[in-house]
């Protein structure tokens, strides 16, 4: 469990990182908003493929049990792609209220990534395994 929730962060701060980057240096128009969240869900999706691959992977053969990698590859795949987006979203969105995205920007995108880890993943292995 651990592993999808940090894995999120690290790729929300990464997108969160690279739009404040942009809002700082002014290389980000407010009509280019959108272009700026799509690449960063893109990027998160290809990362989260990636990731969910390796670690789906080696921990269904850890331990032994195919299910349980595929549950952790799907809420890995899902938690990257909601950071890529939050992390994105988020610093536009304090910049256009006039918060200091750089301040606010940490707080929110962990809040939002371990959340969102932790219910996706328990909740597929709920579902998957009968739990629910």
């Amino acid at each position: 469990m651990p592993i999808v929730a940090s894995m999120g962060g690290n790729a929300g701060t990464q997108a969160m990182t690279v739009t404040v980057r942009a809002i700082a240096t002014r290389d980000i128009a407010a009509r280019a908003a959108h272009r700026v969240i799509g690449r960063e869900a893109a990027v998160g999706l290809i990362n989260g493929l990636a990731v969910a691959l390796c670690v789906g992977l080696g921990a269904g053969l850890w331990f032994e049990s195919p299910a349980l990698g595929t549950v952790i590859a799907i809420a890995l795949i899902v938690n990257i792609v909601v950071a890529g987006l939050v992390g994105a979203t988020i610093p536009l969105a304090l910049d256009r209220f006039g918060i200091d995205p750089a301040v606010a920007s940490g707080v929110i995108l962990t809040a939002v990534t371990d959340v969102t880890g932790f219910f996706v993943f328990l909740g597929l292995a709920g579902w998957w395994f009968g739990f629910l």
